[in-house]
C-alpha cells in the first residue's frame, strides 16, 4: 500500500515540537512528534467515537469493546498479549470515553517493532469469541456496580444523566445492566465494523522516534485495514441542557454528595483560555476561591473543588463537594455567593496573574513525557485539526483579562440554567430553583 503524505510540511516545528503527519491511502492518519531527549516512545491508536455516539440500545458497547480485544486475537491468547507486553517491558493500556476510544502502549524506543506489533493486532484482530463475550458480561457488570457504590462517580453521574436527559451524551460510558447483558458477538463484530474504520481513526506517537521509519512500520501493520468509511458516526446537533434539581436519597451514606453545574464553552471554543482560567479561580486548587472559603475558613467540607468538562459542541462547569447533611445548604449557600462574586466584582490581576501561572505550569509539566504528548496529538488533530505549541498556548493564557473573566461569569452563571443534584441521607431536605440564585 502506497503513502500519501498529506500537509506535512505545513506541521508547526519550532525548537519545543518536531511534529509531523501523514496520510496513508487507506485514509489512516499518522501524526509523530519527535522528543530525542527521552528514551521511551508512547503510541496510541484513537477511534474517533465514544460513548454518545452509540444509539440507545448498544449503549456501553464501546467500553465493552475497548475491554474485548484484550481478550484474544486471531493470532495471540488474552496470555499470550499480557507475556509478551511484559517482556518488552511495555506498559500497554486502553480507555473509553464520551466521544473517543483509545488504545496505547509505551516502551523503551529499542522495542517499538514489537509493541507496535501487538498493538495492532489487538485494534485489528480481535476476534470477541462468544464464552469470552459472556464472561466479560459479568466483569462490566460488577463494574457497574463497583461505581453506583462510589457517591463521587455516583453523584456526578446521576447529574450528567439528568442534566443531558434524553441525550447519548447523558448516558452512562459503561452502559447499563440491560444493555450489557444482550451483548453478543454478533453485535460486538457489527459495531467494530462501523467504528474501527480508517477515516474514523488517528494514529499517533511521540518520543525517541523518526517520523519516515515509523511511517512505514505503521503502513505495515495497519495497511491492510480497509479504507471503508461505512459506518463512521454522523456527528448530531449539540444537545440542549436541561436544568434541573435532583434530590437522591440514599440513606446509607455518611456524606451528602453535591454536583452543581451549567452548560459551559465547547472545547474549541475562542473562550477556553478564560473559562480555564476562571475554573481555577474557582475551585480549582488549595488556593482557589470555594477551597479557601469552605474548607480553610469554615470546615465545612474536606472534598471541595470545580471542573470543566468540554465537548466538541458544548460543555458544562461543576463543582463538587462532600459535607455533612446539616451543612449541606450552607456549602450551597457559599459556592452560590463566590459565584455571584465572580459576576458582580471584577477579579484582581494578582489573583488572575497566580491562575495564569499556575494553568501554564499544569499544561507544561503535563507535556513534558511521550505519552502526555501522545495524547495532545492526537486531540489537537480531532478536535482543532492543527497543533498549538507551548508558546502560542502561553501567549492566548495571558491575553485574558480580568474583564473577559467577568463577561464570562456573567454569560454561564444563571440561576435558571443551573443543575442540581444532591445524594445522600436528606431527609427532609428541599432545594427550590429560588435557592440558586447568584
Amino acid at each position: 500500500m502506497s503513502v500519501t503524505l498529506v500537509d506535512d510540511a505545513a506541521i508547526t516545528k519550532s525548537a519545543t515540537r518536531n511534529i509531523r503527519k501523514t496520510v496513508l491511502s487507506n485514509g489512516l492518519l499518522v501524526l509523530t512528534e519527535s522528543m530525542p531527549h527521552v528514551r521511551s516512545v508512547s503510541m496510541g491508536a484513537w477511534v474517533g467515537s465514544g460513548s454518545r455516539d452509540e444509539t440507545k440500545e448498544v449503549n456501553g458497547i464501546s467500553h465493552f469493546v475497548e475491554h474485548m480485544v484484550f481478550k484474544g486475537t486471531t493470532s495471540r491468547s488474552a496470555q499470550q498479549i499480557a507475556r509478551e507486553v511484559d517482556t518488552i517491558g511495555g506498559n500497554l493500556d486502553a480507555f473509553t470515553g464520551k466521544e473517543t476510544v483509545c488504545f496505547n502502549i509505551k516502551v523503551l524506543d529499542e522495542n517499538v517493532a514489537p509493541a507496535l506489533d501487538v498493538l495492532s493486532d489487538l485494534v485489528l484482530h480481535p476476534t470477541f469469541a462468544p464464552e469470552d463475550v459472556e464472561r466479560e458480561k459479568g466483569v462490566i457488570l460488577e463494574e457497574i456496580k463497583m461505581d453506583e457504590d462510589n457517591p463521587d462517580y455516583l453523584v456526578h453521574e446521576v447529574w450528567t444523566q439528568n442534566f443531558w436527559k434524553g441525550d447519548a451524551l447523558g448516558r452512562p460510558i459503561l452502559g447499563t445492566a440491560k444493555t450489557v447483558s444482550g451483548f453478543d458477538q454478533q453485535t460486538l463484530l457489527n459495531f467494530y465494523a462501523g467504528q474501527f474504520a480508517p477515516r474514523n481513526m488517528v494514529f499517533s506517537a511521540a518520543g525517541n522516534l523518526e517520523h519516515d521509519a515509523f511511517v512505514a512500520q505503521v503502513e505495515r501493520e495497519f495497511g491492510s485495514l480497509a479504507a471503508s468509511g461505512a459506518g463512521v458516526p454522523e456527528k448530531v446537533a449539540a444537545p440542549r441542557a436541561t436544568p434541573h434539581i435532583t434530590l437522591k436519597r440514599k440513606k446509607s451514606l455518611e456524606q451528602v454528595q453535591l454536583c452543581l453545574g451549567m452548560p459551559a464553552p465547547p472545547v474549541n471554543d475562542s473562550r477556553r483560555y478564560v473559562v480555564y482560567l476562571m475554573n481555577t479561580m474557582l475551585g480549582g486548587g488549595m488556593s482557589s476561591r470555594l477551597f479557601q472559603t469552605i474548607r480553610e475558613d469554615r470546615g465545612l467540607a474536606y472534598s471541595i473543588y470545580s471542573e470543566m468538562n468540554p465537548f466538541r459542541d458544548t460543555g458544562s462547569l461543576c463543582v463538587y463537594a462532600g459535607t455533612s447533611v446539616d451543612k449541606t445548604q450552607e456549602v450551597l449557600r457559599l459556592t452560590l455567593q463566590e459565584l455571584r462574586r465572580l459576576k458582580e466584582e471584577t477579579v484582581s490581576e494578582v489573583e488572575l496573574k497566580r491562575a495564569k501561572d499556575q494553568l501554564k505550569s499544569n499544561m507544561v509539566i503535563g507535556m513534558e513525557s511521550s505519552g502526555s504528548r501522545m495524547a495532545n496529538l492526537a486531540r489537537q488533530q480531532m478536535y482543532f485539526g492543527r497543533f498549538s505549541g507551548v508558546d502560542e498556548i502561553m501567549h492566548e493564557i495571558e491575553a485574558v483579562s480580568t474583564a473577559d473573566v467577568q463577561e464570562l461569569a456573567q454569560e454561564l452563571f444563571k440561576p435558571e440554567t443551573m443543575a442540581l443534584t444532591l445524594l445522600g441521607n436528606l431527609g427532609t431536605m428541599k432545594i427550590e430553583r429560588e435557592d440558586l440564585a447568584c
